[in-house]
């Protein structure tokens, strides 16, 4: 299998930290990793618009040919393909609550954030949009001091003692703020030592750059 990524951008990056967690489990995928470079348009070419017809990315070449376009939907199928030393519990009830985490962090931080950064500082050269950064900044404060008081408990990840989806799914954005030097973390002392201990893990070196 195949999954074409592009570095720093938060759903790729998200599929990426994802993998990279597996890995570190003993989990083997057997997934090449190929760069589309946005910057030069090449989510734009016939070649990846064949993969995905909306142009973006992440995109996974399933064995056969066919393709899965949504983040999401690539990390449940491999999730599924591959359910020996997966990410999170067994438990059916600590499993809801780790879904139900990642859900609030994707929903409430990693998508507005997400906007965000265009709104402020555009990697692909989107204008600036004052009017929609304040309107984030002024709805992020309550899902961080969710994260923040979920930490308090001196857990190392955000769900519990071992990584989950949640943890990739708020380090990729995290990531992703940090490229236009902005700090959204603030006076959060739990969410900024989650946040360095979690990307100085040597096992995510090749995907946390920034």
């Amino acid at each position: 299998m195949k999954l074409y990524i592009v570095p720093l951008a938060p759903n790729p990056t998200k599929v990426m930290l994802y993998i990279a967690e597996r890995t570190a489990l003993g989990a083997d995928m057997g997934i090449e990793q190929v760069v589309v470079n946005t910057l030069k348009g090449r989510h734009k070419e016939p070649e990846h618009l064949a993969r995905n017809r909306f142009g973006t990315l992440p995109v996974l070449e399933r064995d056969d040919g066919s393709h899965l376009t949504e983040s999401r939907s690539i990390i449940s199928y491999l999730d599924e393909r591959f359910p020996e030393r997966r990410l999170g519990s067994d438990d059916i009830e600590t499993r809801a609550v780790e879904r139900d985490i990642e859900q609030v962090i994707d929903l409430r931080i990693f998508e507005p954030l997400g906007i965000y950064v265009h709104t402020v500082k555009s990697p692909v050269g989107y204008p600036p949009d004052p009017v929609k950064a304040a309107e984030i900044e002024e709805r992020l404060p309550l899902p961080l001091d969710y994260v923040e008081e979920l930490l308090s408990d001196g857990r190392d990840f955000v769900a519990g003692d071992a990584p989950t989806l949640g943890d990739c799914t708020l380090q990729s954005v995290m990531q992703f703020v940090r490229f236009i030097e902005v700090d959204v973390i603030g006076d959060r002392p739990h969410l900024r030592t989650w946040d360095e201990r979690y990307r100085s893990r040597a096992e995510l070196a090749e995907v946390i750059r920034w």
